[in-house]
């Protein structure tokens, strides 16, 4: 059996606040296999996007250790995470993280170029196509809709062929019938590069088309009894 796409052992986060150190998770212990899709759920705070950050190396574990693709990510300095992200992860947001100055075209090219990919317009073309949006390359953010952009975010994602997709909340900002279509979009990418996806959601539907579902409260993993209290 190979080893799992990301794992967790004993790990906390610990951040601090204005009144001193705040605990937002509590000795998570958790392996996500490689290929499988995994929600996180839970209430406002219980710490569902935190560990999403933690998984992706965009926050540093308090204690712990934290694998990805068998590379140690505790040990790893803030310039070996980025490149580690860029050789291997996709990250959606709810907020979508456009460069406003840039195209939909380069949003999605200029990630690629500064991997040293030389056919970074041409993949960025055609994961423009794949999400619907070849007669919106020219386009700046400021001329497409919420939906659009978070299309542009997730051809962005998707065009390295990452081996790890990590989405939070990724439909937050759209209308239902839009954040359908990105959910879509979204597992269809998911499917078509063979990658590992975790993906926050508050959407008990949306969680109900991944292979598991992992419910957090209060910064613990809470089996599905103790969820539904």
């Amino acid at each position: 059996m190979s080893p799992p796409a990301i794992s967790l052992l004993s790990v906390s986060l610990s951040l601090q606040g204005n009144a001193g150190p705040v605990d937002i998770l509590h000795g998570i212990t958790l392996d996500v296999n490689r290929g499988e899709t995994l929600a996180l759920v839970g209430p406002s705070g219980s710490g569902k996007s935190s560990l999403l950050m933690l998984m992706g190396g965009l926050e540093l574990a308090s204690s712990g250790t934290i694998t990805a693709l068998d590379h140690d990510l505790s040990a790893m300095n803030e310039d070996e995470l980025a490149r580690f992200r860029r050789d291997h992860m996709g990250v959606v947001f709810q907020s979508f993280h456009l460069i406003p100055t840039m195209t939909a075209l380069e949003n999605v090219a200029t990630p690629l170029e500064l991997a040293g990919h030389v056919d970074a317009f041409t993949r960025a073309e055609a994961e423009l196509a794949a999400v619907g949006l070849s007669s919106r390359a020219d386009h700046y953010p400021s001329q497409l809709s919420g939906g659009e952009q978070q299309r542009v975010a997730l051809a962005r994602a998707a065009a390295p062929r990452p081996d790890i997709l990590l989405a939070d909340e990724p439909t937050g900002n759209l209308d239902t019938s839009t954040g359908a279509q990105i959910i879509d979009l979204l597992f269809g990418l998911r499917a078509a590069h063979g990658a590992t996806l975790v993906l926050v959601t508050h959407d008990a539907a949306l969680a109900a088309r991944c292979d598991r579902v992992l419910h957090l409260r209060d910064g613990r993993i809470a089996d599905r009894a103790e969820a539904a209290q």
